[in-house]
């Protein structure tokens, strides 16, 4: 699956849609700045890995600060068996650049 730009993003959140979004930073970053992610630092996705079984078929969207942390967590997740994760292109930095 393609990543997702923040534009894309935004105009689904703007719609309203439910998504899963997983936000793969550190606590204090997350306090700085979020968009209403679950927070899961990406040194503890693996132990936690297991509470998002249910959403293995289904479209799971990872960010982080600028989209590397994230894309490791993609990495991560697609080979423990998941089948739809996006990385946030360019994650929280240019989330906040588009005022979301």
């Amino acid at each position: 699956m393609n990543d997702i730009t923040p534009n894309e993003l935004k105009e689904r959140l703007d719609k309203g849609e439910k998504l899963f979004i997983i936000d793969v930073r550190e606590p204090y970053e997350y306090e700085e700045y979020n968009i209403g992610a679950v927070l899961v630092p990406l040194g503890d996705l693996q132990s936690r890995i297991d509470e998002f079984e249910d959403w293995m078929n289904e479209e799971v969207i990872v960010h982080c600060k600028s989209g590397g942390r994230s894309a490791a967590a993609k990495s991560f997740m697609i080979q423990y068996g998941f089948k739809n994760v996006r990385n946030l292109i360019g994650g929280a930095m240019a989330c906040q650049a588009l005022g979301m």
